[in-house]
Parts: structure tokens; C-alpha cells; sequence
């Protein structure tokens, strides 16, 4: 047999036998696939005290031939994931670290963190932190005070503190966020104490929780009065504060928009007037609120005051005068009246007074 015969054969050979081989390799690869195995998706923590902050990492593992990856983790209402691996080779390890915070929570709790993945056959899975939240400090009736109120008025609520605590329960300090929030801590006697409240023999306290004056600020209240006990599991109790301020009256047009006459030809046309309407947000009392007077800062500007049909509803007239003297209106009118919070209310005027001759 030549060499040259024997080349081509070879060669022949080769050729017949290398779309098998590569057939059989992209099989290989196309079997090729991660696979997510949780070492432990179910972490309970057992009864743990109100407040304590729950930390735990998931191991999760590549029993697969190819890279897992992690696409995403997203934590349920009240957990919070801190940091995860993205990538995991065959045969590695990652872990999701995942938080949860029961200061919010009482009673039997489940949080959990769903994990998006390349897993084919596991393109999502769940991981949950389980624990039974114990409030060794509590408030009764609630853990919270609201208030629904205008603006200088004063309104005081109060709970009842106690504690599940073996040792003797003792609160050391009440502090509050804002001056017009005053916090007044005493012990419950009489008709205050609630026996079967906390544990037996505990002293218990009623902390009254006074809102508002001329100092508090108009708008929703979210804030919490800090009380620090001497309760070894919750040294630190949060009470609520929440509601709504609201003025005390109404201005329409407002401040913010004030009054603009445009330009004004006095001398050639009918009065030209603009009017401010103000009304008490008093629902029980609106006849306590009551405009007095309202003074003209603009030349050519005149001011008059008169009450509405309605309690607590008055009508501040502004009128071009007709002598009025060419120029600007630029300043502004002050409206008086009897709230303690808001005594004057200022109203920019703009404007301009035209020639009647063009």
C-alpha cells in the first residue's frame, strides 16, 4: 500500500468521524445545567423578645454541571435582604443574609425572601425566618396614640405600661421628640391598674401623652416617645404618636396664591373687587373664630370686613378705589383674627392701576 493511499484514507477517515465527535459534545454540553439545593430554606428562631433584631444567612449550594446564578432576591413586607452571591460554580456554595426587625411585631411572625434563578428546574425558591415575637414591655390598649385635631388646641391621651419581665419592672426615662408632644410617666393606682395585665406583682404605669398648643406644627404627626426601662429583654419601648393637625381656618384664596387685579382702569370701569374667604375648621365651635379687622399695606387698596351666614365664616373684601393713582399694586393685606396660632394672616396683593386715557 502506497504512502499516498494511505494519506487519504486517513484523511477519509477523519472527515467521516469528526461531525460525530462534535455532535457528541454539543449533547454534552447541552445536558449541561445548574441545580439549586437549600441546605436549610426554614430558619425559626423560637420566641425571641420584642425589638431583637433577627440576622441569619441561607447557605444555598451548586449540585449542578453548569454556573447558578442568582438573578434576584426579594424579601417580603417586613424583611429586608442585605447582600447575596450572584454567581456559584458546580459544586460551590453562596448564601443570601437576610434581616428582620420585630419592633413592628407581635405574636407568631414569618418572613420570607424569594430567590429568582438559571435553575431550570427551580426557577424560584423561598427562604423563611419564622420566630414568635414576645413583648416583654407592652402598652395597653394599644401601642399607639392618635389625634384628630386643629391647630392650639391641647388634647392629652394615655396607656397603661406594663411588663412580662421577671424582675422588678421599672421605667427609668420618657423622652420626647418635639416640645408640643409632652410625655407625663406615673404609676397606675386604684382604678388605673389592670391585674390581669403583665406578670404578677408588677408595677405597672400610665404614661399620659399630651399633643398641640400654639407651638405644634399643621400637617400628619408620625413620631414615637422613646421610654427606657430596666427590662433586661426590652430595655427600649416605642410608643407611637400619629394623627393630623389641621389649621385652625381656612384661607381662600390662600397666601401661597394671594390676589392679583391684573390691570386696573378705575376712573373708566365698574368697582373692581376681589374677595378672600376665611373659614373656621372648628367642627364643634366655629363661632369662636372670628376675623376682626383686615388693614390695606397697598396704595389704592381698601379693605372691609363682614361675617357670612355661616359660624365662623367671614368675607374680607379688596376694592380699587377710584382715585387710585397710576402705578404698581405690589404689597399686601393683614387680616386679623382671634386664633391664638395664627393671629394675622398675610395676603400679597399684585397688580396695576392703569390711565384711563390710552
Amino acid at each position: 500500500m502506497s504512502k499516498r493511499f494511505l494519506a487519504t484514507t486517513l484523511v477519509l477517515a477523519f472527515m467521516m468521524t469528526a461531525p460525530f465527535a462534535s455532535a457528541q459534545t454539543a449533547a454534552a454540553d447541552a445536558t449541561k445545567a445548574p441545580r439549586l439545593t437549600l441546605v436549610e430554606p426554614l430558619k425559626d428562631f423560637g420566641t425571641v423578645p420584642k425589638g431583637q433584631k433577627l440576622d441569619w444567612a441561607f447557605e444555598y449550594r451548586n449540585t449542578g454541571t453548569a454556573d447558578l446564578q442568582i438573578l434576584a432576591a426579594k424579601p417580603t413586607c417586613g424583611c429586608t435582604v442585605a447582600d447575596f452571591d450572584k454567581v456559584i460554580k458546580p459544586g460551590q456554595s453562596g448564601k443570601v443574609t437576610a434581616h428582620v426587625d420585630t419592633t413592628a411585631f407581635a405574636g407568631p411572625i414569618s418572613k420570607a425572601v424569594v430567590l429568582e434563578t438559571n435553575d431550570p428546574a427551580a426557577p424560584t425558591v423561598q427562604v423563611t425566618i419564622s420566630a414568635v415575637v414576645k413583648p416583654y414591655v407592652d402598652a395597653y390598649p394599644v401601642g399607639y396614640v392618635r389625634y384628630n385635631m386643629i391647630q392650639g388646641e391641647v388634647v392629652k391621651q394615655s396607656v397603661l405600661l406594663y411588663s412580662e419581665d421577671e424582675t422588678p419592672f421599672e421605667i427609668l426615662k420618657v423622652n420626647s421628640p418635639h416640645e408640643w408632644i409632652r410625655a407625663d410617666l406615673r404609676k397606675a393606682e386604684g382604678a388605673d391598674a389592670i391585674a390581669t395585665l403583665g406578670r404578677k406583682g408588677q408595677v405597672q404605669y400610665v404614661l399620659d401623652v399630651t399633643v398641640g398648643g400654639d407651638r405644634a406644627r399643621v400637617g400628619p404627626i408620625a413620631e414615637k416617645v422613646h421610654v427606657s426601662t430596666n427590662s433586661q429583654y426590652q430595655p427600649d419601648f416605642w410608643l407611637t404618636v400619629t394623627g393630623v393637625i389641621r389649621p385652625s381656618f381656612r384661607v381662600e384664596p390662600g397666601p401661597d396664591s394671594g390676589v392679583n387685579f391684573g390691570d386696573v382702569f378705575p376712573a373708566a370701569a365698574a368697582t373692581v373687587q376681589q374677595t378672600i374667604l376665611l373659614r373656621s375648621n372648628n367642627l364643634t365651635a366655629p363661632e369662636t373664630f372670628v376675623v376682626t379687622k383686615a388693614e390695606s399695606g397697598v396704595a389704592g387698596i381698601k379693605t372691609a370686613v363682614k361675617p357670612t351666614g355661616n359660624k365662623g365664616e367671614y368675607e374680607v373684601t379688596l376694592e380699587v378705589a377710584r382715585d387710585a393713582k397710576p402705578g404698581s399694586l405690589d404689597g399686601s393685606v393683614l387680616i386679623h383674627t382671634s386664633d391664638r396660632a395664627q393671629p394675622v394672616v398675610t395676603i400679597p396683593v399684585r397688580g396695576a392701576v392703569k390711565s384711563a386715557t390710552r
